[in-house]
């Protein structure tokens, strides 16, 4: 069964400073933390180093459960990338039929809202799967206040 969750963190930074945070691979490390760590090929630092071509596959990335035990993969691929706007990111994955992360950024007065929209349905487990999913992008948006200042 298809999921549509979204979640939205306003952060006090200004949007030129949470597109960096959002593309690039360091920043999507500290969002994940501590559960879950994405691979990248050496001398990928973000988004910003990668040829960019709408719905091809850019490379592989491994999913590991507190960055030792490989759980899931991701062949990562965007769709859309619009700097500082936002990106729609829609990869085959293992534990999903459907993955599509939609992120975008609306500045505001005091910094920018960060937004994620997430549509996916997953190969099995359906409810607990959308019950992680949740959590973990739950999670991710605290570590966004957290570490942008929220």
């Amino acid at each position: 069964m298809q999921q549509i969750f979204s979640f939205e963190t306003t952060v006090s930074v200004a949007p030129e400073k949470a597109w960096q945070w959002i593309t690039s691979f360091d920043g999507i490390s500290k969002e994940m933390s501590p559960f879950l760590k994405m691979s990248a090929p050496k001398g990928v630092t973000g988004l910003s180093s990668i040829n960019f071509e709408p719905g091809k596959p850019m490379f592989r990335s491994w999913i590991s459960l507190f960055g030792i035990l490989p759980i899931d993969y991701s062949n990562l691929t965007l769709m859309s990338l619009e700097p500082g706007v936002g990106f729609v990111e829609q990869s085959a994955m293992g534990s999903m039929k459907l993955w599509r992360h939609e992120r975008r950024l609306t500045p505001i007065d005091s910094g920018c809202t960060i937004t994620d929209r997430l549509t996916f349905e997953p190969r099995f487990g359906g409810r607990v799967v959308a019950a992680v999913v949740q959590r973990f992008f739950t999670h991710r948006h605290k570590m966004l206040a957290k570490h942008l200042g929220g």
